[in-house]
């Protein structure tokens, strides 16, 4: 079954995460992923665990007889609930160029001038959906890469290998992926999460993340007789909204430049929610932004009575960057594996979070790899079938570097 045929067939698997659950996994679509992966973990030779919280390891052994560092890879079972993974219906088209029809009869269209890096990808083989779902690549492109070298590893036992510890994970794209992972019985020494974007993205800094839950309270009176009564919650929670600068958001940022999200608003007169993400790469301006939340708050208390607007603030995840600056070789190793490959190396930061930034600041450094899709979450997910070649073929020479004696 080669890498692209794997990917079909987990993608189909609805492994939606639910943010709104309190179980673990949050759903349970990642658990079946989880048990079909070890059966064919087991079957490739790895030993393996499963924990009823839907973390799955697998343990590749040393076959050098050397002493080496033992390199973990990692990737996450579920998918992003920014919309539906259920029934995904995964095609490959080769792309020839111009506007890609995702769905004729609903008029699905990618668009080449609104989706501009499709010129990348010209006379290539492409992964999409018909429109009505994302395509889960990210991450089960990840998983798929990692078990496609598990395979070629099985079938030429000849090729010398450290240790290699695997891991799948739930919950990554509602941040809870690490939560209970447990870094000691997984026992790398250093990893790779293989969750990265387009060819050639080797990533080692992420934003700094925070969730701000705002709830604002009005008071409903009839609206005939509200004069001097009412307090409309919703203008309140515009009057929020508008404090901050409508360019310091994601779709007018790029880079390194931070931003606050407006997730959701929901609401009546009687009582208005907003939902928000923080994000910054830089640990001052970061807790300026989570300072300037409070401010509006407290200003608008000011003007409407104290107790009308509440902000609770919850720190997500660090950027990885200060942990992962002291093991710098995993970023040369890297390197070196992608120019092996014939790719070259897109040093850039990641503009949200994986498991590794979590993971780094818990004692495992962290990196990430490219898996080679792009515009994730949404219904014009792709990802290229040559590119998820060239991150296996990454993977291959990744693993002959760390089996030399260190």
């Amino acid at each position: 079954m080669s890498v692209q045929e794997k990917l079909k067939r987990y993608v189909r698997m609805d492994t939606t995460a639910d943010e709104k659950s309190s179980s673990v996994p949050s759903t349970k679509g990642q658990m079946e992923l989880a048990k079909l992966l070890q059966k064919e973990l087991e079957a490739y030779g790895l030993e393996t665990t499963l924990d009823d919280r839907g973390y799955l390891f697998g343990f590749l052994r040393n076959n050098t007889g050397k002493n080496l560092k033992k390199l973990g890879l990692l990737a996450h079972l579920d998918t992003s609930p920014d919309m539906s993974g259920k029934d995904v219906n995964p095609r490959i088209v080769r792309y020839e160029g111009g506007d890609l029809v995702l769905h004729a009869q609903e008029k699905i269209i990618m668009k080449e001038a609104e989706f501009p890096a499709l010129k990348n990808y010209v006379g290539q083989d492409l992964m999409v959906t018909d429109g009505t779902t994302l395509l889960g690549a990210d991450d089960k492109a990840g998983i798929a890469e990692i078990m496609e070298l598990l395979a070629y590893l099985h079938e030429h036992k000849e090729i010398p290998h450290g240790d290699l510890h695997v891991a799948f994970t739930p919950d990554e794209e509602i941040g809870r992926g690490p939560h209970h992972f447990d870094v000691e019985a997984f026992g790398a020494d250093i990893a790779y999460t293989m969750d990265g974007g387009p060819l050639g993205e080797l990533e080692y800094e992420n934003f700094n993340a925070a969730s701000a839950k705002v709830v604002i309270k009005g008071r409903n009176v009839h609206p005939g007789t509200a004069k001097d009564k009412m307090v409309n919650s919703i203008f309140i929670a515009m009057e929020f909204a508008e404090a901050f600068d409508r360019k310091d958001t994601p779709e007018h940022t790029e880079g390194y430049e931070g931003f606050f999200h407006l997730n959701e608003f929901m609401g009546d007169v009687e009582g208005t929610k907003l939902d928000y993400i923080i994000r910054d790469f830089f640990p001052d301006t970061f807790a300026k932004r989570k300072e300037k939340m409070q401010q509006v708050a407290e200003s608008l208390n000011d003007k409407y009575g104290q107790g009308t607007v509440t902000v609770k603030i919850k720190d997500q995840y660090q950027n990885m960057k200060a942990m992962v600056e002291p093991h710098m070789y995993l970023i040369d190793h890297a390197k070196k594996a992608m120019e092996l490959a014939g790719v070259t190396p897109l040093i850039k930061p990641i503009r949200g979070g994986t498991d590794g930034a979590q993971l780094s600041y818990m004692g495992l450094p962290c990196p990430n790899i490219f898996t080679g899709g792009e515009n994730f979450h949404g219904r014009y997910e792709f990802i290229s079938i040559q590119s998820m070649e060239k991150a296996v073929e990454v993977l291959k020479h990744l693993v002959a570097i760390y089996a030399e004696e260190l």
